[in-house]
């Protein structure tokens, strides 16, 4: 027999939630060919994770081969063939590694393409059980679930109560994967309520002095936790209406600190409008205008680091919370999340990849000695832009002084190449950045196919969603 609450409704939030969820809306194709980007984008950092040893060991099957299973999901790239749960984990987990998919930047920060693995997930669950699904619909449900976790970051804050943010992953993931699923109204009430209930990851895993790896799978759990729990829901599994506003032991009173989450503005289309692509650097985003800064002053200083006094970091609040790190740094989860790192490997190689957060790079003595010079302070302008919903800066400004007296001019970067008001300028270079991800894993001619594909939205999103999993599987 169901379990449920029939005498209590659920928490606004909730409820906001999941209508949402199942709203048929239909995004201009402005909107959905953005969402092409972002699906094109996710996919080129999940094949580029391939290269890196650290992220291959996580991936394929955690007890048995169950790729003769024939409602299995393909994970791109490789030859595994996995149930739901376990792909959620492996999809999100490639396209989180690097650091280098989108992100979503206001009182909490995030990653919303973190979501495609849940979504992947139970999309070609959902079609090999009950027909297939076009393209269209997924890039729907991916600008859905951009929508939930961006507009609930606005104003919300959990990483100040010490929660990370891929708690929004989480229920952004089981609300659309639920919906995807076709399970009932309340059955889909029934499984976001439990994310609230969960033991939500902490950030202990991203400052010092634990930062660790976790951090570039955290996202990938918290996917794969969204299958698990929309699929014990459809199991029959009861919810709970009051897990936020429960006096004493609800969500809000236990961990929240008696705060309400806030709902600042009705879902539509607001952050996949204005997404930003890591188009630049595998580096944590608020450090993207500080590293295109320093590399713009290379040629200036490379002949000169010896004589460098101090390099004064203009930059905003929630870089200085995040990402302004003194001492030691341990391994690369580490060093992509110190700015002074960055902005040193950007002023003395003049360029930012991924393996320049490798021990082999980090040895490298010149680095150390640049990081001691670097002096991070706050410019509260610069955190107000970044607040400013008709701005959504990340600015920063790299000054270098010299022990003569002497100074550079100040470099100051306001906007990322990946943000709104540079799309144009950075198209080109965000389809570049998915050849390159994609260049050892496959041929030239079938990344050239890939990029007509998703540029031509027209074409995409009467495909079925097999059709695309199908070009990028190894098996």
């Amino acid at each position: 027999m169901k379990a449920s609450h029939k005498t209590f409704q659920f928490d606004t939030i909730l409820t906001k939630i999941v209508s949402y969820s199942n709203q048929k809306m239909p995004f201009k194709d402005e909107t959905l060919q953005t969402a092409s980007y972002c699906l094109m984008d996710s996919i080129g950092c999940a094949i580029k994770s391939l290269n890196f040893q650290a992220c291959t060991r996580l991936l394929g099957p955690m007890f048995g081969d169950k790729s003769n299973d024939h409602l299995t999901v393909k994970i791109p790239g490789t030859n595994y063939a996995l149930d739901p749960i376990e792909a959620a984990f492996n999809i999100t987990t490639m396209i989180r590694w690097l650091d280098f998919n989108d992100t979503w930047l206001a009182k909490e920060w995030g990653h919303p393409s973190d979501n495609l693995g849940a979504i992947i997930a139970t999309t070609q669950w959902k079609s090999k059980t009950a027909g297939k699904i076009k393209i269209e619909q997924l890039l729907t449900n991916l600008i859905k679930s951009h929508e939930i976790q961006g507009v609930l970051a606005l104003e919300n804050s959990f990483n100040n109560v010490g929660v990370d943010h891929v708690i929004l992953v989480k229920l952004a993931s089981t609300a659309i994967g639920a919906h995807i699923l076709g399970l009932p109204l309340e059955t889909q009430l029934n499984a976001i309520s439990h994310v609230f209930l969960d033991g939500n990851a902490l950030r202990t895993y991203r400052h010092f002095p634990n930062t660790g790896s976790r951090k570039s799978w955290a996202a990938g759990d918290a996917a794969s936790r969204a299958v698990f729990l929309l699929r014990l829901a459809e199991k029959g599994e009861m919810g709970y209406p009051k897990v936020l506003t429960a006096e004493n032991w609800g969500f809000y009173d236990t961990v929240f600190g008696g705060k309400e989450i806030i709902l600042e503005q009705p879902f539509a289309s607001y952050v996949m409008d204005n997404i930003l692509f890591k188009i630049s650097f595998p580096a944590e985003f608020h450090a993207q205008t500080a590293v295109e800064a320093a590399i713009s002053l290379h040629k200036k200083v490379i002949n000169r680091l010896d004589e460098i006094l101090e390099i004064r970091i203009r930059t905003h609040e929630s870089a200085i919370r995040i990402i302004d790190k003194k001492g030691p740094l341990n391994n690369p989860a580490d060093r992509d999340h110190c700015i002074q790192y960055m902005v040193a490997v950007g002023l003395i190689f003049g360029r930012l990849q991924a393996n320049d957060y490798e021990d082999s790079i980090a040895q490298d003595p010149r680095i150390d000695k640049i990081r001691e010079k670097i002096t991070c302070f706050e410019d509260t302008r610069f955190t107000r832009d970044y607040l400013d919903p008709n701005k959504r800066s990340i600015a920063n400004g790299v000054e270098i002084l010299f022990q003569n007296g002497t100074k550079l001019e100040e470099v100051v970067v306001e906007y990322p190449l990946g943000h709104k008001k540079r799309r144009l300028e950075g198209k080109p270079f965000l389809i570049q950045k998915f050849k390159d991800n994609m260049s050892d894993h496959f041929s030239k001619e079938q990344i050239e196919e890939l990029v007509d594909f998703f540029e031509n939205i027209n074409e995409i999103k009467h495909k079925h969603t097999d059709f695309l999993l199908d070009k990028l599987w190894r098996g």
